[in-house]
């Protein structure tokens, strides 16, 4: 019994999961009846199949031969996973009554596809092929349109497959949607009139945006302009528009668009962001985030631009950027920058409006709807766009009420000014009325003490003239007196020995010293000591002299006995004078206390002037009034 259970339990499980198996996993036929305006292929009404050698024909395809290898679509919608391969799609439809009354066709939505071939059944069973995809100029395409549409051939009523060969460079969803042309004419004017609005707003913003930044000249105007033209161009191209209006003769540039206009909308968003937040001084470590994303997203397009295009469809590296744009917005807004919270807002939009694309893109818009989620990164740019302005405006608003209030505040001042101004003034006209008043008064008292001062001024005049006639006796003997003194001087300090005192009243600076060794070098003239030149041009030097011939420079010491002198030099001066006013026999110590200097200079420098006075023995003896001015000058 136990046996007979078991094999009865197994044998109703197996009935249970082939029914299952043919009810859920079956390929679904598709019912077209002449009030069907359109329907969207899906789940179980799409089999595929790969074709990695790209080597199946359309008659093997339809003879049944490879009907076990086509699988089942689980997805929403199936996808090429496998990019170098071929894809081949196949849907059945039951066309009931006559909907031939109606013209139809076959639309594709995805607008990066790079090939489809459809294979059309005719009414005898004939299929007839028809081309279509982004890799073909646009001329090429049966409908004027940015969709891959393919039109049905008229049938009877019946059952019909309809095959697709399918093969792109980049992952796309495979929405296959049949539609009548008159429901497609309806939809594709709707659609058109939503991107007339979306796209002419965006000229609004840029145009209203670059008028502000040409008069404010403000850089959140021109990146906010740069910004929303990425988005423009960005939505043109992954709609197809672009190809249709812009460059409809260069399919490979479709390869590239999208992802550069992804690229710049990354790189300006960001910009803005840093602008109109004022991130470099608001919040330094944020703006090193931002720089390194921007450094690292430019190093990404470059390297799919150059090397691998395929790459550009990881979309999802531009989650990066709005992470951090939005971040930084909610960051700033929260340390109590106003302007910011309109940003928050219009990003929160676009966030919201990526998650709901990026549930498309995997196959789960059955949450949200296959329109919105389509179409959910348009008005989430359209949003955001709008709430960006505002975010502008209201920094703009802020920043003039600030001047309003600031303004009124210099008005305030300057009332206070006024006011204060008035009360100093009325406080001077006092003390101005005051002040005349003590004036007059002493004025008349001047008046009586200038006509006695007058009086005195004669008397004044008289003694003035006889004081001036005994000045002129005082200023010519003291004048008298003072070359006597003078003559005394020179006499002494040639003859006798004076004091350090009394020497330095003669020559008392360095000034007054090389006056004196000029005048004794050149007594006789200047004559150069290379080329015998006589003319000759200030030095470089005090008292030197430049040969204006050979340009040789002669300072006031070369050729006297303080050549690489290292003493102040009227201490010189008077060692020299000591030396010879005791014919050498003052020691080295004395001429140390004299002079305030080492003794061992003193000696070094008494043994010099010792030499000299030996070898001038006989001039020294006939110098007569000259005394020791004759051992300066070496011979």
């Amino acid at each position: 019994m136990p046996q007979l259970l078991h094999k009865r339990v197994f044998s109703i499980v197996f009935i249970l999961c082939c029914l299952y198996s043919f009810i859920g996993f079956g390929q679904q036929t598709v019912d077209i009846t002449a009030q069907t305006n359109e329907h969207v292929f899906s789940h179980q009404e799409i089999k595929w199949l790969e074709d990695s050698d790209d080597k199946f024909t359309i008659d093997e395809i339809r003879s049944g031969k490879l009907d076990n290898r086509f699988q089942e679509n689980n997805g929403n919608y199936p996808k090429n996973y496998n990019t170098p391969s071929t894809y081949w799609y196949k849907i059945k439809v039951n066309v009931i009554g006559q909907p031939n009354q109606k013209e139809s066709l076959i639309e594709f939505f995805d607008q990066t596809t790079n090939h489809i071939t459809a294979y059309l059944p005719d009414a005898n069973g004939n299929y007839i092929s028809s081309e279509s995809g982004a890799a073909y100029q646009f001329n090429r395409r049966f409908f004027k349109h940015k969709n891959f549409e393919f039109k049905l051939l008229d049938k009877a009523s019946g059952q019909y497959t309809y095959y697709f060969k399918l093969k792109s460079k980049e992952r796309v969803n495979v929405i296959i949607v049949y539609r009548t042309i008159n429901y497609f004419i309806h939809y594709a004017l709707t659609e058109y009139l939503c991107f007339g609005i979306f796209f002419g707003m965006i000229l609004v913003f840029c145009l209203h945006n670059m008028l502000m930044f040409i008069a404010v000249k403000k850089l959140q105007h021109l990146f906010y302009v740069l910004y929303i033209l990425s988005v423009g161009f960005y939505e043109l191209s992954v709609d197809g528009i672009a190809y249709q209006y812009l460059w409809p003769n260069s399919p490979n540039w479709n390869e590239y668009a999208y992802g550069t206009f992804l690229f710049l909308i990354s790189v300006f968003a960001l910009e803005f962001t840093k602008t109109l937040l004022q991130v470099k001084v608001k919040a330094p470590k944020l703006n090193v985030i931002i720089n390194t994303a921007i450094t690292f997203r430019t190093v990404y397009y470059v390297f799919c631009f150059l090397f691998d295009k395929n790459l550009f469809i990881y979309k999802f590296v531009d989650f990066i950027p709005l992470i951090i744009a939005f971040g930084t917005g909610i960051w700033i807004w929260a340390n109590g920058f106003k302007p910011a919270r309109f940003f928050v807002v219009g990003y929160a939009f676009l966030f919201l409006s990526f998650l709901l694309k990026s549930a498309t893109a995997l196959g789960v818009n059955h949450l949200v709807g296959r329109i919105l989620g389509h179409y959910s990164l348009s008005v989430g740019f359209m949003f955001e766009m709008v709430f960006l302005a505002f975010s502008i405006g209201d920094q703009v608003r802020l920043l003039r009420k600030e001047k309003d209030k600031a303004h009124e505040e210099i008005l305030k001042q300057m009332a206070l000014n006024v006011e204060l101004k008035d009360s100093i003034n009325r406080e001077l006209e006092a003390q101005v009325k005051a002040r005349t008043e003590e004036i007059v008064q002493q004025s008349e008292i001047i008046e009586q003490q200038y006509e006695e001062l007058l009086s005195q001024n004669s008397q004044l005049e008289v003694q003035a003239e006889e004081i001036s006639r005994m000045n002129v006796l005082l200023e010519k003997d003291n004048s008298n007196l003072k070359t006597n003194i003078k003559k005394v001087t020179d006499a002494r300090a040639l003859s006798t020995e004076l004091s350090f005192e009394e020497f330095s009243a003669k020559y008392p600076d360095q000034e007054t010293c090389y006056q004196f060794l000029a005048d004794l070098k050149w007594v006789d003239g200047y004559q150069c000591s290379r080329c015998e030149n006589t003319n000759y041009c200030a030095g470089r030097t005090p008292y030197g002299r430049r040969c204006t011939k050979c340009s040789y420079e002669e300072s006031v010491l070369q050729r006297t006995i303080f050549h690489h002198n290292r003493i102040p030099i009227n201490k010189a001066f008077y060692l020299v004078y000591l030396m010879y006013s005791s014919k050498g026999t003052i020691s080295s110590y004395q001429l140390s206390s004299k002079l305030d200097i080492r003794q061992g200079t003193c000696w070094a420098y008494a043994l010099k002037v010792k030499k000299v006075m030996e070898s001038r023995k006989k001039e020294i003896k006939k110098g007569g009034e000259q005394g020791w001015s004759k051992l300066v000058i070496a011979e």
